[in-house]
């Protein structure tokens, strides 16, 4: 059974995307920390869309947690159509304040994981000559994040690697997207300590917009797409910006974000 792999599903915008898909009859295999909740959506999932749910619980942090997935996967006799890597997470503050362990952590989940299972789906696309990823960076991407230095690191890998990909899989009939949102209204920002944040609040875009316009770049293979039009002029404008002006501004917004 063909499926659409969601990471990070059990919440945010990974649970926004398998409502979505669900709602446009897709099968899914969601994949989080939190087996409870993943049961309950896909329970809910099923009985209002009429199509398969499938659950896996895991820590895609872990360094076997890719081989482990992609076992079950093939045990159960499925084929990833599509894979949405979204798990991820940040943390604020001075990069020699956060805990080493903490900051692996992120690099592993952010960048390991979600590089492990493209180069584990793509061969099988490769070969039918169809399927899709769609990785989510940020528009943290565009610059340096004084006080969140490691996670801006992080998704400006993703982007890079994103753009790489759709590049070199063009040509065989495979979409390759990387969505870049700003502030979301999910979980994400609780976990990073930014919601409650002026500037958070104020500028904040709904996860429904966010995972409409991820899912149409996955659909139109649109290389990079950057979530909201002021979103898009604030990344945009990096490219004119001299480096140095660029990270004060982006550091003087996270100090903000503290206030």
């Amino acid at each position: 059974m063909d499926v659409t792999l969601i990471t990070g599903a059990s919440s945010g915008l990974g649970e926004g995307f398998a409502r979505a898909l669900a709602a446009r009859k897709h099968n899914l295999l969601l994949v989080a920390r939190r087996q409870e909740r993943l049961a309950e959506l896909a329970v809910e999932l099923e009985r209002g869309n009429d199509v398969s749910v499938k659950t896996i619980a895991l820590d895609l942090a872990a360094p076997d947690a890719g081989a482990r997935l992609m076992t079950e996967v093939a045990e159960r006799g499925l084929r990833v159509e599509t894979l949405i890597n979204n798990a991820g997470f940040g943390a604020r503050g001075a990069f020699a304040d956060i805990g080493l362990a903490e900051q692996q952590r992120m690099i592993a989940l952010n960048c390991a994981a979600l590089v492990d299972l493209c180069h584990r789906v793509l061969p099988d696309m490769i070969a039918r000559k169809s399927g899709g990823i769609l990785n989510v960076a940020s528009t943290a991407a565009f610059q340096p994040g004084p006080w969140m230095a490691v996670y801006y690191a992080t998704k400006a890998f993703v982007l890079s690697f994103s753009e790489a990909l759709h590049e070199e899989v063009r040509g065989h009939g495979i979409r390759v997207a990387a969505l870049c949102p700003g502030p979301t209204r999910t979980e994400f920002a609780d976990v990073a300590g930014m919601a409650d944040s002026e500037l958070f609040k104020r500028f904040a875009s709904p996860s429904s917009a966010v995972v409409r316009d991820g899912l149409a770049a996955l659909e139109h293979n649109q290389a990079v797409k950057i979530s909201g039009a002021l979103n898009a002029i604030m990344a945009e404008s990096i490219r004119f910006t001299p480096r140095a002006l660029a990270r004060r501004i982006a550091g003087g917004m996270q100090k903000a974000r503290s206030a």
